[in-house]
């Protein structure tokens, strides 16, 4: 039979989260990122679920290009602007905003031969010391490239290192609202965690004009564990499943995987699963990490392999080959629901790098799609 994992995307879940994040942040603007493949989704797919955001945000042109060939005419931003001169070729062709963080891009822009003006989103490096103009220097960044017939329009923009508790942005955004202060020009402040974390109306302010979710719009949470994402009210946009291709019966004693780290403290069942790290599913998860077998809570036991990880069935007695496993996601037959962010904790990390990271070998289908 064909192997049976299988990743299953499903546009409506996106669709419920972008909503979710509206009700958040009221009169904003929503760029929506679609970055990475859509945090691992597709972008198709993404498109398909998100299209009902204000602009989406991507890293690379060719991103931007294929969402113009999918239909979109509405707004796009390059998150890290151009990585060379020519690019700002293809922000005139496919009508481009893109951020400038640097020296060198205001200088390709100065030297750009263009009818058409750019739209630009300066950003600040307010203290996440990533990319961005330090704030002493900001305001003559700005006046820059306000002074070049090449640039229409200079919106402003910067990005928080711990979005995750209001407070936690409050120093960034004093930093940010000094050195912008009478600056005629919109704002763009807000990632998942700052969209949800904040009660509308709340102060200081973080939505400003445009907002830019990303996880949550593919249905993780953005501050886990203190919040889980069905606290959020989010759904699930990638569900990855698989089955038992294998029952193993334990004596007392026995060791499970490589290296032994499991061994039987009394006569079990296992079940051999068709998922392993070579699939994207994190080697770090050791047993002990959450799985859905036939709808029913149990656990990973022993090392992942590269093709194969086994689980526990003592929780599950009715299981056998053939059986419904739920690696993360929502389960196809039963609707049990198990957070990617419970998965990826379990492995020492977070919920993003897990769906980015399905590999290529791995089947994907996009609910509602017909072939």
């Amino acid at each position: 039979m064909t192997r049976p994992l299988l990743a299953t995307i499903d546009p409506q879940a996106m669709r419920h989260n972008l909503q979710r994040v509206r009700q958040a942040v009221g009169d904003a603007r929503i760029w929506a990122v679609v970055k990475a493949n859509a945090y691992g989704h597709g972008l198709a797919a993404a498109y398909e679920g998100l299209r009902g955001a204000d602009g989406f945000a991507v890293l690379l042109v060719q991103e931007a290009q294929q969402l113009r060939q999918l239909g979109w005419r509405g707004p796009i931003v390059l998150l890290e602007g151009v990585f060379e001169a020519r690019e700002l070729e293809a922000c005139s062709r496919l009508g481009l905003s893109h951020v400038v963080h640097c020296d060198a891009q205001i200088d390709w822009l100065a030297a750009h031969k263009s009818q058409l003006g750019q739209h630009v989103l300066l950003k600040m490096n307010s203290g996440m010391n990533r990319l961005g103009f330090a704030p002493e220097r900001y305001r003559s960044a700005y006046a820059r490239l306000s002074a070049l017939p090449q640039v229409e329009a200079v919106d402003c923009i910067t990005h928080f290192s711990q979005a995750d508790s209001p407070m936690g942005a409050s120093a960034q955004l004093a930093i940010f609202n000094t050195a912008t202060a009478d600056l005629a020009a919109e704002r763009s402040l807000s990632n998942s965690a700052a969209s949800l974390l904040q009660p509308q109306g709340e102060q200081p302010p973080l939505h400003s004009d445009w907002v830019r979710p990303g996880i949550v719009l593919y249905g993780a949470s953005p501050d886990y564990p203190q919040h889980s994402a069905q606290d959020w009210g989010l759904e699930p946009a990638m569900s990855l499943h698989s089955r038992l291709i294998a029952v193993q019966h334990l004596a007392v004693g026995a060791a499970v995987g490589y290296g032994n780290t499991f061994i039987a403290p009394e006569p079990m069942r296992l079940g051999v699963v068709a998922c392993g790290y070579g699939d994207g599913y994190p080697r770090h998860c050791a047993t002990g990490t959450p799985i859905l077998v036939d709808g029913v809570r149990t656990q990973v036991i022993g090392r992942v392999s590269m093709d194969m990880l086994c689980v526990d069935l003592r929780p599950v007695p009715q299981a056998d080959f053939g059986s419904e496993v739920l690696l993360w996601g929502r389960s196809p037959r039963y609707g049990s629901l198990l957070s990617v962010d419970e998965v990826a904790a379990a492995a020492g990390t977070i919920g993003y790098e897990l769906l980015c990271a399905l590999a290529p070998r791995v089947p994907v289908q996009t609910m509602g799609a017909t072939a």
